[in-house]
């Protein structure tokens, strides 16, 4: 069985699959993935088997990438470890996130990975790409250049594109070494929970109180709060905030 060896194996992105459809698809995805050295798969709610005959088949020698992916009933657990997470999208959303281009997503995505910064890369169903719920959790947004009369891609083609972008960075640039802050990243659990937190307060005072304007009203607070990683100890600081905003005079005595 083909593995992966190669030494930036361990500072390579994730890439998610969200809801993938066809066996053959996850099974060219893993191909692609290997092709690129890139090792972590995670599929969230998958429909077919990734281990389907027809995905091995498809994989052709990357079998082990199927093998060891992982799959999740959630994005919110797929990325709970993640301190980054990009999503591939070809429409444009009426959400403000920073936008770039696959060489620019990864050239980041090295310089973080370099100081222990764990990335995923979203990639969403074959017929309907990322939902606005699913790109409510990345911090940018991947957009591929391409013919804009005719720019749809097959799933496997778009992860394909992104690991060519890895590979000639990781493997064709010198092994440049980054100093790390006094905190760490925040994971997306730790930044799920904050949210929730300030939601949970807001509502009970009737922030949310529209109810046909409740989901755009929160897909914009957590815009505010993705567009830019925050630190654990700056998710700490904001839910004393939150704590400190909550309390009554009685609280103090």
């Amino acid at each position: 069985m083909k593995k992966i060896s190669n030494t930036y194996q361990e500072h390579a992105p994730v890439i998610i699959l969200v809801r993938p459809q066809l066996a053959e698809n996850m099974g060219m995805v893993a191909r692609a993935m290997m092709n690129c050295s890139l090792s972590e798969l995670r599929l969230v709610k998958p429909r077919d088997n990734p281990l389907d005959a027809k995905a091995i088949a498809s994989a052709s020698g990357a079998q082990s990438i199927l093998e060891d992916a992982k799959v999740y009933a959630s994005l919110d657990e797929a990325v709970a470890d993640l301190n980054v997470v990009y999503a591939t999208t070809a429409r444009r959303r009426d959400m403000v996130k920073p936008i770039y281009a696959p060489a620019k997503a990864i050239e980041a995505t090295y310089k973080n990975l370099q100081q222990g910064v764990k990335t995923g890369i979203l990639f969403g169903a074959e017929r309907t790409g990322l939902e606005n719920d699913e790109l409510i959790c990345a911090n940018a947004i991947i957009e591929i250049p391409l013919n804009p009369i005719h720019c749809s891609l097959n799933l496997s083609q778009a992860v394909l594109l992104i690991g060519y972008e890895w590979f000639q960075k990781a493997h064709f640039t010198d092994n440049t070494t980054y100093k790390t802050g006094d905190s760490a990243l925040a994971t997306k659990a730790e930044s799920e929970a904050f949210l929730q937190h300030l939601e949970r307060e807001l509502d009970k005072r009737g922030y949310f109180r529209f109810t046909d304007k409740r989901e755009r009203m929160s897909h914009n607070l957590r815009n505010i709060f993705t567009r830019l990683p925050l630190s654990a100890s700056e998710i700490k600081t904001l839910h004393g905030v939150i704590t400190d905003l909550i309390r009554t005079p009685n609280d103090e005595k």
